[in-house]
């Protein structure tokens, strides 16, 4: 008779099946709004030409060949291959996170999967255009914010949540308490 490994067991919480990759719908989202914002920005926008929304707020394109806040911009070009696969690397990395989270760890798979389709996002520009598509821009008082996307808020607002989740932890059921 084969003996159950408790790691894997229903009871355990554990998610031996991988359903915590149903969050990928979420990545794939985060892909697809942020590849269709891009190309509508491309479409309609003049590069370095802001388009005021609000006062704090303005469509604005531009094309970063570096990383976050253009880090790296005027590297050379081999920051492109070098930034597509620490990418890869790091959505590899989370897929198989994912895979092995236990079922009441929802906030984490929520900021797995909006990061990991933040860096695909980003990823698919590199690979085919060479650099990444901005357009929105946020003003801090006279300062502006570094031009960023769709993909560029999923990975920020997934790092905070990532974050959140590590100090929230996971709280025992009352089943589980008594």
């Amino acid at each position: 008779m084969a003996t159950e490994n408790p790691a894997t067991s229903p009871e355990s919480g554990v998610n031996p099946t991988g359903a915590r990759l149903k969050w990928l719908w979420l990545s794939l989202l985060v892909i697809v709004l942020d590849q269709a914002a891009k190309q509508t920005a491309e479409a309609l926008l003049t590069p370095h030409q802001p388009v005021a929304v609000l006062p704090f707020f303005d469509w604005y394109l531009t094309y970063n060949t570096g990383a976050a806040f253009s880090l790296l911009a005027d590297a050379g070009g081999w920051q492109r291959w070098f930034f597509t696969a620490i990418a890869v690397v790091v959505s590899v990395v989370i897929v198989q996170w994912l895979r092995k989270l236990a079922r009441d760890e929802w906030l984490t798979a929520l900021s797995l999967s909006l990061i990991l389709g933040g860096a695909i996002g980003n990823v698919i520009d590199r690979i085919y255009l060479g650099y990444v598509i901005d357009y929105i821009q946020v003003w801090l008082g006279s300062y502006p914010f570094p031009a960023f996307n769709i993909a560029d808020s999923a990975i920020s607002v997934g790092a905070v949540l990532l974050i959140l989740s590590s100090f929230v932890g996971n709280k025992p059921s009352s089943d589980e308490a008594a």
